[in-house]
């Protein structure tokens, strides 16, 4: 049995326009993401019943929360039966499964699920205020990680990759390899932040961030929104997309919540979800075309591609070296578009969108050449991911 029983199916998407400090709100990227997601389902507003974001209104850094559920709701005057904003979820992705369950259960036919965030824009307006303000005291978990000067996820996750690094040999030249295969897919993408092509070198030379961590080994601040259309099965007859099921999610959580306290500190939640993703289906690691996988940093890539079976654990770096398997040609292509080191932080769902535009042959220049079918999505790192697997019949 697949997810929801098959009764809630992808049937369109859409983008905004991508870009640094591109000085737009985030409401008015969400407008633009959702009214080419609309049309691109071939639906119209009045036939939008039910509203998905990630996150709701939470206090974050300027940026993070682009729009909100109501923000959009009240923007296209939508009469809705079901809506719902998260901010704990399954690697940003959790309000999309919620909408797939709505669908499933009959309180909603057609939700719009999206994501909006202006953090480049918002980051340059908060270098200049930070001119003239004022020191405050770390609170929370900052307690006990500003001190050390560790006060950002570069710090903690690279930390992380230090241990993996430890354990079994990883290297950044394996890391390198990586990061120059997905700038080389951005290439390709009119939509990406940074196209020009980039060796090996110049990823091994640039300024360090936080060991082993480098400028490129860190994804790009950027403004911009996507939206993901989900409809009821049985209300797709006529549209224009083939519907892309989603076979099979994962959004398990085996251990506590935290970024420094799992029992194999080589792991992270992606192999928590990973396995309670593959649990629910009769479909393995071989039957997956490509893969769109969440790279905020470098290595959280590749936690994802060892925890969803790709590569044995404490094998990646291996994997890595194989470029040939990885690449757009390859067996088993990740981030054609370029995921955000190198195409912007979109965060979930920009992984999203590029995985329904690949199994719909509508990436232009960067579309897989094999014919695919089922690729799997991997989302967050930490101690917080969520996966799908989505698999287009027609």
């Amino acid at each position: 049995m697949t997810f929801a029983d098959d009764r809630a199916v992808v049937t369109g998407i859409g983008q905004s326009r991508i870009g640094r400090r591109l000085g737009r709100t985030g409401i008015d990227l969400a407008l633009e993401a959702a009214e080419v997601a609309v049309r691109h389902a071939g639906l119209t507003f009045d036939d939008i019943d039910g509203v998905a974001s990630y996150p709701g209104p939470v206090a974050a850094e300027d940026g993070f929360v682009g729009a909100t559920t109501h923000d959009v709701r009240d923007a296209f005057g939508l009469r809705t039966r079901w809506h719902t904003s998260s901010v704990e979820t399954s690697g940003q992705i959790g309000t999309l499964l919620d909408a797939a369950a709505a669908i499933a259960t009959g309180r909603a036919t057609h939700v719009l699920c999206f994501r909006s965030v202006w953090e480049a824009t918002a980051q340059a307006k908060g270098r200049a205020a930070a001119l003239t303000g004022k020191a405050q005291r770390a609170s929370g978990h900052a307690e006990f990680r500003v001190p050390f000067g560790a006060a950002s996820p570069a710090n903690w996750i690279a930390m992380y990759a230090q241990r993996y690094m430890h354990d079994f040999g990883l290297t950044r030249e394996q890391l390198g390899k990586l990061v120059v295969n997905t700038r080389t897919n951005a290439g390709r993408n009119p939509q990406a932040i940074y196209r020009e092509p980039m060796t090996l070198e110049e990823y091994l030379d640039a300024r360090l961030i936080s060991w082993p961590f480098g400028l490129y080994d860190c994804d790009v601040p950027c403004d911009g929104a996507t939206a993901i259309i989900l409809s009821r099965r049985e209300e797709t007859a006529g549209l224009p997309n083939p519907p892309i099921s989603i076979e099979a999610a994962g959004a398990a959580l085996y251990e506590r919540h935290t970024w420094d306290q799992r029992a194999d500190l080589t792991t992270m939640a992606a192999h928590d979800a990973a396995r309670s993703m593959w649990e629910t289906t009769t479909m393995t690691p071989s039957d997956v075309d490509f893969a769109t996988l969440y790279d905020g940093f470098s290595y959280l890539c590749t936690q994802w591609i060892e925890a969803l079976g790709f590569c044995e654990h404490g094998k990646v770096g291996q994997f890595l070296d194989d470029v040939d398997t990885y690449r757009l040609d390859g067996t088993l292509p990740i981030n054609p578009h370029g995921g955000q080191l190198s195409a912007g932080r979109m965060h979930g769902y920009g992984f999203l969108h590029e995985a329904c535009l690949q199994l719909w042959r509508q990436a232009g220049e960067r579309q897989i050449a094999k014919d695919v079918r089922t690729v799997a999505v991997g989302i967050g790192g930490g101690p917080e991911a969520g996966c799908l697997l989505l698999h287009r019949a027609g």
